[in-house]
């Protein structure tokens, strides 16, 4: 049989990876090894990524049962297919995700990671204070109110028309993955940002019309190639940001930015089918993952606070043997 080259899907998972969630060198060279083991593997079976089934991603992992794999490097192969999936669910290459309930070899599920509503505060001030002039500032406050106020993926952020954005809107469309559209509303923190934004965008625009310059379409335009803020550029944004809230950079990306919309809005005690369509979720079950994540949470707080749990009894025992020295 003649080789291949690896699939496409494998390069542009990387390099959203990279821009979006800032992956590590090291963690993007796992992914590449692992996804390419599976597209060899494919290959030999007749199938490319666009044709895989649930029952291939299950053949693939008993393949690498029978090589003799370790349970952590298996674990490791079917969390890359699953990104990889979730990747093309997202970006419109698949209409299904073949491996969503595809089970992990004894693995937990990982949480995503969430930021405290006391920490989303701070790097929203702390946006306030970002940038080299008064539009930088006011820029950089729009984005990252929008991004907390909508759960928005940063390319729907980074890529919205100014059209879309104008007459003050309470509802803001979206442009989703695969075409689809959605509405979410706007906070009145989100509405005033935006607003401010806009009209010191359109002087900007104004005076680059005066030098001859063609217009822009997006709310965030910019000089390079694509015409719009990068999301690259916003994920290094977002750290520079995080650095001067005082919140760890390593917990902060466009993406938990997204996650603790949902979580903070689910704590709140909002439908999980709402919070699935401003998400933008085909599927109810991507969605399900913030429930375990409150769950998580939820139990932590139980554990430290509650005076039967066996943390609260150590706090307790520790403070009444030191009260009786």
């Amino acid at each position: 049989m003649t080789s291949r080259a690896p699939s496409s899907w494998i390069s542009m998972f990387l390099e959203a990876q990279a821009a979006e969630l800032g992956a590590a060198t090291n963690t993007l060279l796992a992914y590449g090894r692992d996804l390419k083991d599976f597209d060899a593997w494919l290959a030999r079976q007749g199938k490319t990524f666009e044709q895989v089934l649930r029952a291939d991603v299950e053949s693939y992992l008993v393949y690498c049962d029978a090589q003799g794999l370790a349970k952590s490097t298996r674990a490791r192969r079917l969390s890359a297919v699953k990104q990889l999936y979730r990747f093309a669910f997202e970006e419109g290459l698949r209409s299904d995700n073949p491996a969503l309930q595809i089970s992990g070899p004894g693995q937990d599920k990982s949480l995503p990671k969430i930021l405290s509503i006391e920490e989303v505060d701070s790097l929203l001030a702390a946006a306030r204070t970002m940038g080299r002039n008064d539009a930088e500032r006011v820029r950089n406050t729009c984005l990252m109110e929008l991004l907390y106020a909508t759960g928005m993926r940063v390319s729907e952020l980074v890529g919205l028309p100014v059209s879309a954005t104008r007459g003050d809107p309470r509802l803001l469309l979206i442009l989703g993955k695969g075409g689809k559209e959605r509405m979410v509303p706007l906070s009145p923190d989100a509405r005033a940002a935006l607003a401010l934004w806009i009209t010191l965008r359109d002087e900007i625009e104004a005076a680059r019309a005066l030098k001859k310059q063609p217009p822009s379409k997006f709310l965030f335009p910019s000089h390079g190639k694509a015409g719009h803020l990068t999301r690259h550029r916003f994920y290094l944004l977002i750290k520079e940001i995080a650095v001067v809230a005082g919140v760890d950079p390593s917990k902060v990306t466009p993406h938990t930015l997204r996650h603790a919309f949902a979580t903070h809005l689910l704590a709140g005690g909002a439908d999980l089918r709402a919070i699935q369509t401003m998400l933008g979720h085909a599927d109810v079950a991507t969605t399900e993952i913030y429930t375990h994540v409150l769950e998580a949470r939820l139990s932590e707080l139980v554990l430290d606070h509650h005076p039967l749990s066996e943390t609260a009894t150590r706090k307790l025992s520790g403070k009444t043997s030191s009260e009786g020295q």
